[in-house]
Order: structure tokens, then sequence, then C-alpha cells
């Protein structure tokens, strides 16, 4: 090596290897982490664990290059014969470049032995990522969860609507992944949500914003990989109080509408108390290690229902376990074993409230929740040969979904809708909607190589999942019917009461609804991978990589519906090092990624679904008593309508409903990067997105073919393409073979109604057909620019900055729509009928145009530190839905309002005998997405104050944290439906709905041996 170069790196890395925080990091196996670099040609390389006693031994070659992968990660040092070696940190899912060579040099007097030269930044990169540890996380005001370090990487947001989740470059919140220890742990249900351990569990944090490996697959989102604490040859033990008492918890703002309260907040708290014990060390010397942990949990929340007429209290108990077994059988042979179970049950008792008085009353109803189960990985790491290393993991995740209530068999569930009027006393005499009973289950297993072949490092494997859901649902209540209750509108089709036409007399209208469903519905993905990653010089490696995935959905008795397979995902990138020296780096890289069908589609499309409801007029309120508690039912009044389109209880014909060709939802993206080293402890990086989301399935009517209107039948396909399904080929009434359906153009029967005013009413006589119309291709894309500047920890202060300027935009948010708070993955109203999406491109939910991220620690002394945290993004779009609009009667979300002649009321002011009003006859405007502004900006501040002594083998800590500390509770959804039902502004427009939390603290204190 030149020595001039190898003066400047080992500068570069005497000054402080700060781009760990920052920089994009090189492909490793998903638990574990690699050292890579350059000895003497045939030199021998070791790398050592001091703390478990791990070694690891391989021959440089020919060009003195060598590789130690699938290392565990941890602190190890590494040496090549001749004494010359060098500290080094192996962090998740990167590679660390570390220079072995004889020569030492003194620059600018520091001595700096040539055989340490531990590079900042690893030229073998093209990822994008954020590695954080749990020591680095203690000194932060950081939420003690996952979710929380995730929103620590620019362009990770919280989602906004009632189902919550996180998005990742404009994604929605149902497109990421989550690992730990290399077990998906990702909910395939609903992909909203993931299975997640105490925080005290976790030992190290990677969070992946694009340009990842084609290791991972199955999100266009982002991955979130963790790994789990493990043992060493010294025996440690300790426990940790987390403390989290109501009081500290300031209280959540009540809304209101004219003065009156529509959402009360005030009284929702929660008293948390957590206490781990945990225990690592030998087993057997050098060999086989340990680490456990219990937590004792007692959470009790309370609040109230909107309206403030009932008070909730839960109580949650249920303790944790989790372990870790590492085996080091050789020094080429790891067996590790990675179990925890985080099952729990909330047992809520809800009361009779009155809000002005502050007075709890009688118990009205008891309800239960269960959730998590156990989860486990068993990986084995094998080192074949010098140049060939193989991992085998086989693995378990378990959720469990509980909800239930000793009430459910004998009291329906109730609601009412703002400005209906209330009866003075509770709704119904259950707080329980469902009784629901699900398992979803999980078994994981891949095999992973990595090959060197002098300078090409493959990389390859296959990775294969089995996901079933074991679901038993219905409503409770006598016929598991549901009461929903809303205003309306007389003689008008109002879409809350299904878009029927309401009758004259009645200003609100009760929805009936039976929904059940059962069975046990699987879903196997499976995926092979190849990776090449070519150094052609000492500064630049090509990254050619191919995933290859297959997608298998089956129906409740266990047939396939939708398959999926040749889905090829090409990825390509590079990373170049300009003038040599380690400290400078440009990358990119473009790559294609697939978006797996959710087991929720399964269940809802395969299995026998009841989804029956019927629409009547309210006649009032009747009230009973149950247990001495009154409480109030509606008394249903004249029949409006009946719809079971969504299911009739039935498994149906899945060749009718179901796309024969369907195309994968999929995503192309492109990242340029640029990092620089700035001095002693600073560097700084850029990095420029582009990412285009291609398809959507969803579920869609269609009432029209090639023989014209047809019966309604819900197809899961891909909008605006063409759908094949069984159906009526020769127009005669029966279905006899496949046909085609080009949804870019028709699909889809349009009429109006129409009415003539008959003896002094308006009546309906009838409709006339206007043709057929076809759907908007779904659209979404996200641009956007990052800067980061990052200052690395010197045991005196950190600090890491982050902007991000972005555009999220297109018609289709992806699987939920969050503009419409609507979470049922892959069954969005989105692409219902043609009209929910025409004319509806524009900013998307997860559009926050501005992103500022800031985090820091000083230590004000040896003992005292403070940390600070500043998460500020500007609000995401409003958007003024509508219900109707110019082409067809059906009222569903849209972008148009009618502004003239909305009802026959308003078009003839004195109707006489004969007069006639059509549908047709209403005059639209268009209502533009994000139309009606933005939402405010959302600004998080947390502080942390933090104590740490030694007493002798004893060390404590203490740290107290506050988030939102100036209590900024502005809304981050707020009501966007502007109309009720046609030509009727909904006074709730607008209005805030889900506020940013109020602050809180809690106080952590740790005792360790």
């Amino acid at each position: 090596m030149d020595s001039r170069i190898l003066r400047k790196a080992a500068l570069a890395a005497a000054l402080g290897t700060c781009l760990g925080a920052m920089a994009p990091l090189a492909m490793a196996q998903s638990a574990t982490g690699a050292v890579a670099g350059r000895a003497e040609a045939g030199a021998r390389v070791t790398i050592t664990n001091p703390a478990t006693g791990f070694s690891r031994t391989v021959t440089a070659g020919e060009d003195g290059s060598y590789r130690l992968p699938l290392l565990p990660p941890g602190s190890y040092t590494v040496q090549a014969e001749g004494g010359r070696q060098a500290d080094v940190t192996v962090t998740l899912g990167a590679t660390t470049s570390v220079n072995l060579v004889a020569e030492p040099a003194t620059l600018e007097g520091i001595e700096v032995v040539g055989s340490r030269v531990v590079l900042p930044v690893d030229v073998t990169s093209t990822e994008s990522a954020m590695n954080i540890n749990a020591e680095e996380l203690a000194r932060l005001p950081v939420d003690r969860n996952v979710t929380s370090v995730a929103l620590l990487a620019p362009g990770v947001a919280a989602g906004s609507a009632a189902f919550g989740g996180i998005s990742f470059g404009g994604s929605s919140v149902a497109e990421n992944a989550f690992y730990v220890n290399g077990l998906n742990v990702t909910d395939f249900y609903n992909r909203v949500g993931f299975s997640e351990a105490p925080f005290d569990f976790y030992e190290d944090f990677q969070v992946k914003t694009g340009g990842y490996s084609v290791e991972f697959g199955r999100t266009t989102g982002g991955v979130v990989n963790a790994v789990a604490r493990s043992g060493t040859n010294e025996f440690h033990y300790g426990s940790k109080l987390v403390w989290a008492p109501k009081d500290w918890e300031s209280s959540a703002r009540n809304s209101y509408l004219d003065g009156d309260r529509y959402l009360t907040r005030s009284r929702d708290r929660t008293d948390s108390t957590r206490l781990n014990v945990w225990a690592s060390g030998p087993i057997v010397k050098d060999r086989m290690f340990f680490f456990a942990m219990y937590e004792g949990r007692k959470v009790e929340p309370e609040n109230t229902n909107d309206a403030g007429t009932s008070f909730d209290r839960g109580d949650s108990d249920d303790g944790f376990w989790g372990t870790t077994l590492d085996w080091q059988i050789t020094d080429r042979n790891l067996l590790s074993l990675m179990a925890f179970s985080n099952e729990n049950r909330t047992d809520t008792a809800t009361y009779a409230y009155d809000f002005d008085s502050d007075t709890v009353g009688q118990k009205l109803s008891d309800s239960y929740s269960e959730t998590g189960g156990t989860n486990w990985a068993l990986t084995w790491s094998s080192y074949l040969t010098d140049n060939l290393s193989m991992k085998v993991m086989h693995g378990r995740n378990e959720r469990n979904s509980v909800t239930g209530s000793p009430n459910d068999v004998d009291c329906n569930y109730v609601t009412r809708a703002s400005g209906v009027p209330d009866p003075g006393v509770p709704l119904g005499c259950t707080s329980n909607p469902t009784v629901y009973d699900r398992n979803d289950e999980r078994e994981q297993s891949r095999i992973d190589f990595e090959w060197v072949l002098g300078d090409h490092l493959l990389r390859f494997g296959i990775d294969d999942e089995t996901n079933t859901s074991d679901l038993d649902q219905v409503y409770s209540g006598p016929g598991g019917v549901q009461y929903n209750v809303y205003t309306a509108t007389p003689l008008t089709n109002n879409s809350n009461c299904g878009g029927f036409l309401v009758p004259a007399g009645y200003t609100a209208c009760v929805r009936a609804r039976q929904y059940a469903i059962f069975g046990e519905f699987e879903s196997t993905n499976r995926a092979y991978y190849i990776e090449d990653n070519w150094s052609i010089t000492d500064n630049l490696v090509l990254n050619l990589g191919l995933r290859y995935e297959e997608f298998n959905n089956k129906d409740a008795e266990g047939r396939t519906y939708i398959r999926m397979d040749d889905m090829w995902a090409p990825r390509l990138g590079f990373s170049w090092d300009p003038a040599g020296q380690g400290t400078m780096k440009v990358f990119g890289n473009v790559g294609r990624y697939f978006l797996p069908v959710a087991n929720v589609i399964n269940i809802k499309q395969g299995g026998a679904l009841l989804d029956a409801r019927s629409y009547h007029g309210l006649e009032g309120w009747e009230i009973r008593e149950r247990d001495g508690v009154q409480y109030a039912v509606p008394v249903l009044g004249e029949f409006m309508g009946f719809d079971d389109d969504q299911g009739d209880g039935t498994v149906g014909d899945l060749r009718a409903e179901v796309d024969a060709d369907m195309d994968p939802v999929y995503q192309d993206e492109l990242i340029l990067g640029f990092q620089q080293v700035l001095g002693e402890k600073w560097s700084w990086g850029a990095r420029g997105i582009y990412r285009k989301l291609h398809n959507a399935i969803d579920d869609i009517n269609i009432t029209a073919t090639h023989c014209g209107r047809v019966p309604s039948v819900w197809v899961m396909g891909n909008p605006g393409k063409d759908v094949t399904i069984w159906g009526d080929t020769d127009c005669d009434g029966s279905n006899d073979g496949y046909i085609t359906v080009d949804t870019s153009r028709g699909g889809y029967w349009t009429e109006s109604d129409d009415f003539e005013y008959i003896d002094g009413e308006w009546e309906y006589v009838g409709s006339t057909p206007t043709g057929q119309r076809g759907w908007s291709k779904p659209r979404r894309t996200y641009k956007a620019l990052e800067l980061q500047l990052d200052r690395a920890w010197d045991g005196k202060w950190a600090f890491n900055a982050s902007y991000t300027l972005s555009w999220n935009e297109g018609n289709a948010e992806g699987p939920v729509n969050t503009d419409t708070n609507f979470g049922d993955t892959g069954r969005t109203e989105n692409f219902d009928d043609p009209f929910v999406n025409y004319r509806g491109h524009g900013p998307l939910a997860n559009d926050h145009r501005h992103q500022v991220k800031l985090r820091g620690t000083y230590a004000l002394t040896g003992n005292w530190s403070l940390g600070a945290t500043v998460d500020a993004r500007s609000g995401g779009p409003i958007t003024g839905f509508g219900v109707g609009n110019p082409y067809n009667w059906k009222l569903y979300h849209s972008y148009f309002v009618c502004v003239d002649k909305c009802t026959p009321e308003e078009a003839f002011a004195n109707p006489q005998e004969g007069d006639t009003w059509s549908t047709s006859d209403r005059v639209y405007e268009h209502s533009a997405r994000g139309g009606a502004g933005r939402m405010p900006w959302y600004i998080d501040v947390g502080l942390s104050v933090a104590y740490q002594r030694d007493f002798g083998p004893a060390k404590f800590s203490a740290k107290l944290s506050a988030n939102n500390i100036f209590n900024r509770q502005r809304p981050v959804w707020v009501y966007q439906d502007l109309e009720s039902s046609i030509g009727t502004r909904d006074e709730f427009f607008g209005r805030e709905r889900f506020l940013q939390s109020p602050r809180y603290a809690q106080l952590v204190l740790a005792l360790e041996y």
C-alpha cells in the first residue's frame, strides 16, 4: 500500500471513526457483522473476542485481502502474524474495515501504529442505514420501544391515523419489516405492527431506510433489525426499575365544537411500573454462555369514552421472559438460541361516569384482551473453509389477539355519532364490540452463504416462511348485531346510511350490522437470492444482487387462490472512495422491492365472511336495565335498504372474485449519496432518493363486462389494469369461462337515479344508464434530499442532526388509507369504484415536506450527563372529501363536492306535479387532494438527566427523562369529510381527531454487578 495513503488513513482513524451512526453500511447476515481489510499476503489473521474467548483465523489472499464474516456484535481484537493488531467494534449488519500492515507512522505529533488502521468509511457498502446501540440510547431521552428508535432515523415518521405504525420514505405504515436475531417478527395479518420485547432485552439496533441487500425483501418501506443481549465469560447480574406514574403525565386536551365537547381525553392516563431482573455469564468458560431476563409489569390505563359518559379502568400484570444461549461448539461452529414470551392480558372494567362532577358510577361491564406469544430462533453458524461460511436459522413467531367480555352473550354493542340525540344513559350494556380470537404463527427457515473468490464476495441463500392465521370472530350480543347510529338528511342518499335514500322525517339512521368469520388461513412466502460484491479496484466496489420471490395465499380450505411467482428483484449498487483514503465516499444504488399480500385478505376474501348491513330510520331510544344499571338501545324505524356485497356468509367462487393473472405490488428505488469526515470528530453526508410504487392489490367492485351490466362482484385485482375472472363469456346469464376486463377503460356500470314529483312527494321512478367507467391507475412517488451532520461521542459530548426535504405524491398511499383513517390492509376504499380515486392525484397522507431531527448528549461531570432530542416535521395534507360524483349515483369518498341542485328540494323551490329530477342534474366542484391546507407542525422535544457511579463491583445509574416537554398537543389527524351527505357540509370537517401525546416523564433506576 502507498505510504502516503497509509498515513492519511491512519490519521483519519486516530481522529475518530465518527461516521458509524450515519454511514451506509456493508451487507452482512441480519444478526451479525463482519471485519474485512488487508494484511501481508499469506499472513494468518486472527480475531478474538476477549469477553467470550471466541477466536477465528483466516489466511490473507495473494493480494493481502481477508474477511471474517458472521461475527456476533461486540468488541474484538484482530491481529496479523508478527504482532500487528487492532481493537475493533463489530456492529449489527455492518462490515468494519481494518487494514493491518507492517509500517508504523507518526503524523502531526500523533503516534499511529501502522498496523492499527480502522477506516471510518467502508467502501464495500451501498446500503443506507442507522446503527445505534443500547449504550448510546441510555444517554438519550428516547421512549423505551423499537418504534422510538426507528424514528431517530432521517425520513422516518410516525403514522397519524388510529392504526399507528411507522412510515419510511413516504411509504404507508403497512410496508415494513422487523427482525430480532434474524427472526422476522412482522405482523403478517395486517402488516402494521410487530412482536416486541422490553427495551432491556435488546443490545443493538439497525434501521435500514433504503438500498438494502437482496438478503432482505417483502417490504417496500424500511427494515428495523435488532439483536438481543448475550452472555460472556464474566458473570453479571442486575435489575432495573422503570417508573412512569400517571401523575407525571400531563392532561390531554378535550376537543370542542361551538362550546360542546365532542372528544373527551383529559381524564385519560396510564400508571406504569416495570421491574426487570437479569443475569448473564458462562455455562462453560470460552464455550457456552447465557443471558436471561424476567420483567414484572404493572400497567393500569384509565380512559373515558369520547362522550365522557363512561370510564374504563384497566389492569395488566403479566410478566415477560427472554433468554439467549450461545454455544461455541468449535472455533468453526456456533449455535445460538434466542427466545422470549411477550404474552399479556389486560382486564378492563367499564363504569358509568359523569364528566362534569368527575364522578365514577356503577360498573357497566367487564372486558379483557390478550396479546403476544412465544417467539424463538435457533441459529447455526459454520465457517466451512477460510473463504466459505454458512448460517442456518429456523424459528417461530407467534402473535395472539383476543378480546372478549362476560356480557358478550346478552349485550349488543351500540354507538352514536356526534349530533345524534343523547339518550342520557350509557349506550348498550357492553364496551366490547367484538368477540375476537386470532392466533398468527410464522414458521421461518433460511440458509445463507458467504463465499470469497478473489475480488468477489458472493452471498446467496434461501428464505422460506409459512404464515398461518386461525380466526374466530363475531359481534357480541344476541344475533351478533352491532348498532351504529348516524346523523342523516331526509330525502338524500347518505353514505353513512349505506348510500340509500333517507325517508322523509328522519334525521338519523341506524346501521344494524352482522359481521362474522372463522377458519384457518395460510400463506407461504419463498425467496432465493444471490449477490456479488465485486472489488473492481482498491477504492471501487460494485454490488450486483438478484432476489427471486414467490407468494402463495390460501383460502379456508387450503386451496391456493392468490399465487404470484416469477418476481425478480434486481439491485445494483456502487461505492467509490475517490481519493482512496477512507475519509470520503460516493455511493449509489438502484433496486426493486416486492410486497406480499397480507393474511387479512385470505380471511376476508377466502373465508366464509358474513358482513350483512341493514339500514333503518331512528325512531328513538329504548331504555333497558341490566344488573340495576340503565342503558339505551336504538328503536328501528322505516327500513331503508340491505347490503351484503362484502360477504354473505359463504365462500364464493374465488375464480370469479380473484384476478387469475394478478401482478404484484413492487417499488423501484434510486439513491445517490456522499459522505466525508470533517476533522477530528465531525462528519457529514447527503443523500438523494427517488421511489416509485407500481401497482396496487385491492378490492374493486366489478359491475360491468363485455355483456354490459352484470351482478355486482368484489374482485381482488390490480385497479387500472386487465382483470381476468371467471364470468359469463357468451352473455347468457351463467358463468362458463374466464373473461378479461380492462379496468382502465371499463368494468363499472354507471347510471343516474330519476325522481318525479307525484302527489306532493318526490318518488323514485327508475334509473338511466350512462355507460361504463374505468379506474385510474395507482401512482405514488417519493423524492427527497437528506442532509446529515454527526459528531462522534468522545466521552464528553455527541451530536447528530438531519434535515429531510421531500415530496410524497400520487393517488394511492399504499395498502392502508391514513387520510380516511381506514386501516384494513389491502381492502381500502381507494378503489371500490372508479370515482373514489378519480382526479385524486396530489400530496399523500405521509407527505411531510420538511423534517428536522436532532439528538445529543453532554457529560457535565464524570457522573452527570444531559441528553436531548428534537423531532420536528411539517404537517400532512388535509383533503376535503365529498361523497358523490358527477357520473354516478353511488356514494363513496370522492374528490367532488356538490354545490347546486344536490337534492330535488334544492332544485325545485316550488315543485309542481310531474316535475322530474335526476342525480345527473347535480352540479359538482372538484375538491383536490390536499386542497384544504395542512395540519400544523409536529414538534417533540425530549430532555433527560442521568447519573451513574461505581460502588466497587456495583454500578448504579439513574435517568429522569421527559418527552414533549413543551406539552404541545397539536392535531396530527383531522376529520376530512367535507360532506356528510350530498350537498350537506359536515360540521366536523377540519376539526381535530388525534393529537400529539401530552408531556410525560419516567424514571429509570438500575443496579448492575
